[in-house]
């Protein structure tokens, strides 16, 4: 995939290397150029996504030890779930 045509979401340079490599690599093995592409934009995703709920499930843990503000996070952490589920059902 080349720069110019990735999402915003992965214009960081150093995802963009990896996107590059990581497509190359899954070519190497047989997979279709654009099929590639692809793929590799999935495993960045779901690397992405892993990497922040270990980051907020590290910080909720954190912020156990303060009792008032584990309530006040888990209670943002749920609004934001709720928003984010509203906006998803309104398309």
């Amino acid at each position: 995939m080349r720069p110019s045509t990735m999402p915003p979401e992965t214009a960081d340079p150093i995802k963009q290397q990896a996107l590059l490599a990581l497509a190359a690599g899954l070519a190497a093995q047989g997979h279709p150029a654009e099929y590639a592409q692809h793929m590799a934009a999935s495993i960045i995703f779901q690397a992405d996504l892993d990497l922040r709920n270990a980051q907020l499930s590290r910080l909720l843990a954190w912020l156990q030890q303060t009792p008032e503000l584990y309530a006040q996070a888990l209670a943002i952490v749920a609004a934001t779930r709720e928003e984010f589920e509203r906006r998803v059902r309104q398309g």
